[in-house]
């Protein structure tokens, strides 16, 4: 005898990444990181990095919704494997456009 299972819900959506927008000077500025690193001190090297909590955490986002706010924002401030992931997978970051703080990926994208 076989069972039917019912599918699972799709996971891919909701992919753990907080993202804030802000105005600024007629534009917007994107704040995007992924959910395990937000509120961590990043240090290495000369770079000694807070990924704060005020600035980053703002809606919970799913890959589609990052990507609608890439295609908008002028200014994107990225932490993260998986937020910095779709701007790459969107096409508005190369692998040499990333850095790595303390083993985390970072990205800016300035439109201009």
């Amino acid at each position: 005898m076989h069972s039917v299972r019912s599918p699972q819900p799709d996971q891919k959506d909701m992919t753990g990444m907080y993202c804030k927008t802000y105005g600024a000077n007629g534009g917007i500025v994107l704040a995007c990181c992924d959910k395990e690193v937000l509120g961590k001190n990043l240090v290495e090297g000369n770079y000694d990095v807070t990924i704060e909590e005020s600035f980053y955490r703002g809606e919970e986002t799913s890959e589609e919704e990052l990507a609608d706010l890439l295609h908008a924002a002028t200014n994107i401030n990225l932490f993260g494997r998986k937020s910095v992931g779709v701007a790459l997978k969107q096409g508005f970051l190369t692998e040499k456009d990333i850095i790595r703080i303390a083993g985390v990926e970072h990205a800016i994208i300035f439109k201009v």
